[in-house]
């Protein structure tokens, strides 16, 4: 039997036998079976790719349009667009050794 669950924004580790890779995943879902583990998502970016100026421009974007909800945007997609990019700066400070 399959185990199913959604995915928030954030870091996936991949363990091979070349040791461990880190990916940035917009969300999405996983699939957990005795012999493999399946994640579906929209967006995934090994975290050695990451822009961290373009995840900065993002998540200033997504803060401007919060700030002036009447400009038309709608309000969940833009609170998932600044989650993503936190997701992504996370990522980008935690590879350097720090938090964010």
């Amino acid at each position: 039997m399959a185990l199913l669950s959604t995915l928030k924004p954030g870091e996936v580790r991949v363990e091979t036998e070349k040791g461990v890779e880190s990916i940035y995943v917009s969300g999405g879902i996983v699939e957990v079976q005795p012999d493999v583990v399946t994640i579906f998502s929209d967006t995934a970016i090994r975290a050695h790719d990451l822009d961290e100026s373009k995840a900065l421009e993002a998540k200033q974007r997504a803060e401007e349009a919060m700030a002036n909800s009447d400009n038309g945007y709608d309000v969940g997609t833009t609170q998932a667009a600044l989650a993503e990019a936190m997701a992504q700066l996370q990522m980008i400070s935690n590879m350097r050794g720090k938090k964010l």
